[in-house]
């Protein structure tokens, strides 16, 4: 059966590049904490900050910080038009921190008995755009 509705135009959120060079020069956790605590709405700060607690084996410290950069990217996808279904693109840079705070959260949930989390954040992940999951496997 062909779908006979157009999908949804592409959201491409906003950059911030104050947030995003502070990030780039951020070598150490405490420096993303920094990032995170000046730009509070920057989800790309909470992705890498749930990364890097994925990477020390912490799920739980990883889970609260990527569940705050997916809920803070999903405040600037429905203010940029986003209504709950359509492609967010891997290859425009700014949707990519909410993208890694998606994914992150996927694994930390997976990492704390949470299957059906971690099932719904890899479906949403490719669902945004495959290249994506591609990108972060």
């Amino acid at each position: 059966m062909q779908n006979l509705l157009p999908e949804p135009a592409p959201t491409r959120l906003p950059a911030d590049p104050n947030a995003a060079e502070l990030l780039a020069k951020a070598d150490t956790e405490d420096a993303v904490k920094a990032v995170a605590a000046a730009f509070p709405a920057y989800s790309a700060a909470w992705a890498r900050l749930a990364e890097l607690a994925l990477a020390e084996g912490e799920p739980v410290t990883a889970y609260a910080y990527a569940r705050t950069g997916y809920h803070r990217g999903l405040d600037q996808l429905r203010r940029s038009g986003w209504r709950g279904a359509g492609p967010v693109p891997w290859a425009h840079e700014p949707n990519q921190g909410f993208l890694r705070a998606l994914h992150a959260l996927g694994v930390a949930a997976g990492a704390i008995g949470e299957a059906d989390e971690a099932e719904r954040c890899a479906t949403f992940l490719n669902d945004s755009d495959p290249a994506a999951t591609q990108a972060l496997a």
